[in-house]
């Protein structure tokens, strides 16, 4: 039992006892409601699965829970009930519905959302973004035009049914279920009325074109001095979201690819591997404001690709966390762009797009939010073949996990990395987080660490280097602490008395200002230099 946007678990103490802190738990459920709504388990402690085998719960505390979250809320709907674990342990299920009309509260008049497994408190300014972000979350189920399951576009249905059936994503469950009940299950229809996301998928042309808003897209293609080459539209409202992907991906302009030596082979790098093109066009499909006008533009230019998506990011995630944080805005879009196949899987898919740029030798995607959109920029370039060459053997001799290939790309390509860089670039708070990228390269000393706590850094084993005859470039990132300890004695002889900033331009820009700052600080208590003044007039001198 995994905590996530949709469950969370608490201990009993937080509604028994002199500890007890009910104005705790009524922040949670503000926290769900604001979100998808979700259910938080009282009674499992954080780190297990069930509650004690001998653990009971009262009606009287099932009976409490339900009188005293609306008397500590505002627009929060909840429903607790008494649960028994598989190992005969109760603890109580309290399940907290979405909010989709108002923005739910604590009766003290404080917002909260919950973002992945985190409650977030939702500052003022971002009150008006919660509420256009709960209309664009509504809009799948609306029923806008009473449109019937038999005034479908027959082409699309049948395709659908015959790709929900045919699909190893999809349960046996639920591939048994009728027609209309598949629809409704996927929130297609609602007693065989068209939902607008029913519409979206089912819809005939003419039907498409009324919703408020289907999506447009236009491909621009540009040359070197970035002018207008090539532009395909799709504008017409006749493609639903599966065949508008489709026909995106099939364009020629990605099968371009440049070819790069590995050993005795040859092996061809796309410029824009098809998978990510995939996973970034149903991103920017499946988290579309649907609410919201606007196009989105796929600019491909000689040296990059970008992406163009209307809105902004949901709530909670920024271009800092894409990584690492899901929150789906069309959440049953996502259903079925999931379970057909059409994207990695449910949630942004950057993982997948990291994973397939750092293993190919390119540097990571670029995510920006502009003030009416999120921009996506992939580098066409390789930044080093032989990070590429590195990538591939390495991968042959031990079989990496998502993560380890993305930590083991963003170090090779920086020769060296610190913890906290690293940690930044992944969007990872503590160093236990950190383990889960980068244990298994630890494990089997592809990559080698040195340092401590906030000093560590991470650089590929240099013997798997030279068995590669790596040809990566040289330089002093890396370097150790003697010889950088040399290095600045040297620099001073010439140029003392002199700033630290001096001192990192002429011994070399690639070494971290603060490893240089560490050093100092140990010459200066070793009794070899001296330091005088304050913070960016300081220099440093070597004692006579």
């Amino acid at each position: 039992m995994i905590e996530n946007s949709e469950f969370d678990k608490k201990s009993l103490k937080l509604i028994q006892g002199k500890s007890a802190d009910w104005s705790e738990l009524a922040k949670d459920c503000v926290c769900f409601a604001n979100g998808k709504g979700g259910t938080i388990a009282i009674g499992i402690e954080n780190d297990m699965d069930n509650p004690n085998a001998s653990q009971k719960i009262t009606d009287a505390l099932v009976e409490k829970v339900n009188k005293t979250i609306p008397q500590k809320t505002v627009g929060v709907a909840i429903s607790a009930s008494k649960e028994t674990a598989s190992n005969g342990g109760e603890y109580i299920k309290l399940q907290i519905f979405r909010s989709q009309q108002v923005i739910a509260s604590t009766t003290d008049g404080k917002y909260y959302i919950r973002v992945a497994d985190d409650c977030k408190p939702i500052m003022p300014d971002e009150l008006t973004r919660v509420a256009a972000e709960k209309q664009a979350f509504n809009w799948e189920e609306k029923i806008v035009r009473k449109l019937q399951l038999n005034e479908v576009d027959i082409v699309k249905y049948n395709e659908f049914i015959k790709d929900v059936k045919t699909s190893n994503r999809v349960s046996n469950f639920v591939k048994e279920m009728s027609i209309e009940e598949l629809c409704d299950f996927y929130f297609l229809s609602k007693e065989g009325v068209l939902t607008n996301l029913g519409v979206l998928w089912l819809g005939k042309r003419n039907d498409r074109a009324q919703l408020h808003y289907a999506p447009s897209v236009q491909f621009i293609k540009y040359d070197e001095n970035e002018n207008k080459v090539n532009k395909i539209v799709w504008d017409d409202f006749r493609l639903n979201p599966k065949e508008l992907l489709t026909e995106i991906i099939s364009l020629s302009d990605w099968r371009e690819s440049i070819e790069i030596s590995d050993g005795l082979f040859r092996k061809n790098i796309p410029n824009y591997d098809i998978e990510i093109i995939r996973e970034l066009i149903a991103n920017a499909l499946v988290h579309q404001v649907y609410s919201m006008r606007g196009d989105i533009f796929i600019n491909l230019f000689s040296d990059r690709l970008e992406i163009h998506s209307p809105g902004l990011l949901p709530l909670g995630v920024t271009p800092n966390n894409i990584i690492s944080k899901s929150v789906y805005r069309n959440t049953h879009l996502a259903k079925v762009f999931y379970d057909l196949q059409l994207m990695e899987k449910e949630g942004s898919g950057y993982d997948k797009v990291y994973e397939l740029l750092l293993f190919n030798g390119k540097p990571e995607p670029i995510v920006e939010e502009w003030d009416d959109r999120v921009v996506v920029t992939i580098k066409k370039n390789i930044i080093n073949k032989e990070v590429v060459r590195l990538m591939s053997k390495v991968n042959e001799d031990f079989p990496l996990k998502q993560k380890e290939i993305i930590a083991l790309g963003l170090i090779a390509q920086n020769t060296s990395i610190s913890s906290i860089v690293l940690s930044k670039k992944l969007s990872i708070r503590n160093d236990d987080a950190l383990k889960y990228w980068i244990n298994g390269l630890l494990k089997h000393d592809i990559i080698l660490s040195k340092g401590k706590t906030k000093a560590t850094e991470y650089y590929v084993n240099p013997k798997l280097l030279k068995q590669l005859d790596f040809k990566g470039k040289t330089d002093l990132k890396n370097i150790e602490t003697h010889r950088l300890e040399q290095l600045i004695l040297e620099d001073l002889k010439v140029y003392q008395p002199c700033s630290i900033g001096d001192i990192h331009e002429r011994i070399g820009k690639e070494i971290n200002k603060k490893k240089i700052k560490r050093q100092l600080d140990k010459m200066i208590e070793s009794a070899v230099i001296k330091g005088a003044g304050d913070n960016r007039w300081r220099k440093y001198e070597i004692i006579s």
